[in-house]
């Protein structure tokens, strides 16, 4: 956006294009949050399987604290 230039200083031929975009940023910003929870409970499932190989434990408990860490970006 233009430096000093909030929502309601868009021009209203401009408007729909505006419209546009902005729905195209929400839902691409949906579907990366949906893509980064499911590779986040796919790591700490992967990571939680490792674990309970007691000799690969500490490779697993790393991968699971990623995945815990990226569903907690995913989330908020």
């Amino acid at each position: 956006m233009i430096a000093g230039m909030s929502d309601r200083d868009v021009p209203i031929l401009l408007w729909p294009f505006y419209a546009l975009w902005r729905l195209l940023t929400f839902v691409l910003e949906m579907v990366g949050r949906l893509i980064c929870a499911l590779i986040g409970l796919a790591l700490m499932a992967a990571g939680t399987a490792i674990t309970i190989t007691i000799l690969a434990a500490p490779i697993g408990i790393p991968i699971a604290a990623v995945g815990f860490l990226l569903l907690v970006r995913a989330v908020f």
